[in-house]
């Protein structure tokens, strides 16, 4: 603790109550920028998920554009290059719909892998916490 000096060179010390009042306030700023942190934190999270789910929307989108525009352009070339009607459209399907599902899976598999827990912030409180443990010892 830092006692200042007197002008004469003498120091002095703090009332409890000072104490107490100064410790309100460092832990009240504390939490404050605590809480600052976690949305920061939580904000970051929040963007990489945006990302994530932007990549599953824009995997569903590009499969029933592929299934629409290619199953008719694609089967229609198969049907006159002599195939059968249905089979060129299974085949087309197919791939069509195999390409959106790995697409929409990957994104998926991404959205998994995000934790909304925010790690550095509970480190930092349980640091914050010990620390006033200290301070309040005598």
């Amino acid at each position: 603790m830092n006692i200042p000096a007197t002008p004469a060179g003498e120091t002095q010390q703090k009332s409890l109550g000072e104490l107490f009042v100064d410790l309100t306030r460092e832990t009240t700023t504390l939490v404050r920028q605590e809480i600052s942190l976690a949305q920061a934190e939580m904000t970051r999270k929040a963007t990489k998920a945006g990302r994530d789910i932007g990549m599953v929307m824009a995997g569903g989108a590009l499969a029933y554009a592929g299934l629409i525009v290619l199953l008719i352009g694609i089967a229609l070339g198969l049907v006159a290059a002599g195939m059968a009607s249905w089979l060129a459209y299974l085949l087309v399907g197919a791939v069509v719909a195999g390409i959106g599902a790995f697409l929409a899976f990957r994104g998926l598999n991404a959205l998994k892998t995000v934790d909304p827990v925010p790690h550095e912030t509970i480190d930092t409180l349980k640091a914050d916490t010990q620390w006033a443990k200290e301070q309040l010892k005598p």
